[in-house]
C-alpha cells in the first residue's frame, strides 16, 4: 500500500523527532513544521494525508490553523488530530468544535498515537478511494499506485497519476481548469490554470495510441473523460 503521509507541526523540535520516529517506523511518510504559517504552506504544496497540530504554538495557535484549513474548500476534508498539553474538557470540546478529527493529550505513548491516527485515516478515507478502476483495458490500482494499459504497466509522473485517477473516479462530466486545479492540486494559488494543458498533454502520451482519446477537450469549457465519442 502507498505510505500515508502525516504533516507533524509543533514548536519543539525533540516533540516533532519523537513522532516522526514513531510513525516511520510504522510506514507513514513524515513532513515536519515548527509553525502555522510553514504549515499551511506545506498543506498547499504537498497535500498530506493528515495533520497532527500543537494546539499552543507562538505566533498563529494551533486551534486557529485548524479552523482556517477547515474553512478553506481545498482544505476543509484534510483530518486534524490536535497535540496538547491542555486536558480540561472545556478545551477537548474548543479542538473539536474547530474541525479536529481527534485529540491526544500530552504525554502520549507513541503506541496510543499511531492507533489514533490509523483510526482517523480509516474514517476519513472515502469508500471506494482505495478500488481497483479499470476501463477499456486501462487500470488504475490506488493501492499500489499503478497504472497499466493491457496489461502494460505505463510510465506516469504523479500529478499525471492524480489527474488520471480524478478523471477515471469522475467520468463523463466535464471540467474547468480552475475546478482541475482545485481537485488535483488542491487549489495552489501558485499554479496557473495553463499548467493544466501541459499535464493533459503529458497524461495523453503516457496512456498512447490505444486509450489517449479517453481524454478529451471540451472547447470552451475544459477536458472530460469519457469512452463515448
Amino acid at each position: 500500500m502507498t505510505a500515508k503521509t502525516v504533516l507533524i507541526v509543533d514548536d519543539e523540535a525533540p516533540i516533532r523527532e519523537m513522532i516522526a520516529v514513531a510513525l516511520e517506523m510504522a510506514d507513514y511518510r513524515v513532513l515536519e513544521a515548527d509553525n502555522a504559517q510553514t504549515a499551511h504552506a506545506m498543506v498547499v504544496d504537498h497535500q498530506p494525508d493528515l495533520l497532527l497540530l500543537d494546539w499552543m504554538m507562538p505566533g498563529t495557535s494551533g486551534i486557529e490553523l485548524a479552523r482556517r484549513l477547515k474553512r478553506e474548500t481545498a482544505t476543509s476534508e484534510l483530518p486534524i488530530i490536535l497535540l496538547t498539553a491542555k486536558g480540561e474538557e472545556d478545551n477537548k470540546i474548543l479542538g473539536l468544535e474547530a474541525g479536529a478529527d481527534d485529540y491526544i493529550t500530552k504525554p502520549f505513548s507513541p503506541r496510543e498515537l499511531v492507533a489514533r491516527l490509523k483510526a482517523v485515516l480509516r474514517r476519513s478515507t472515502p469508500k471506494g478511494v482505495e478500488d481497483l478502476v479499470e476501463v477499456e483495458g486501462l487500470q488504475l490500482d490506488p493501492v499500489s499506485h499503478r497504472v497499466s494499459a493491457n496489461g502494460k504497466s505505463l510510465e506516469i509522473g504523479p500529478t499525471e497519476y492524480r489527474l488520471l485517477q480524478f478523471f477515471m473516479t469522475h467520468q463523463e462530466r466535464a471540467y474547468t481548469r480552475g475546478q482541475l486545479l482545485d481537485q488535483v492540486w488542491g487549489g495552489n494559488v501558485y499554479v496557473e490554470e495553463r499548467t493544466v494543458d501541459v499535464h493533459i498533454r503529458r497524461l495523453r502520451k503516457a496512456l498512447g495510441d490505444d486509450h489517449q482519446h479517453l481524454i478529451q477537450t471540451v472547447r470552451g469549457t475544459g477536458y472530460r473523460f469519457s469512452i463515448k465519442v
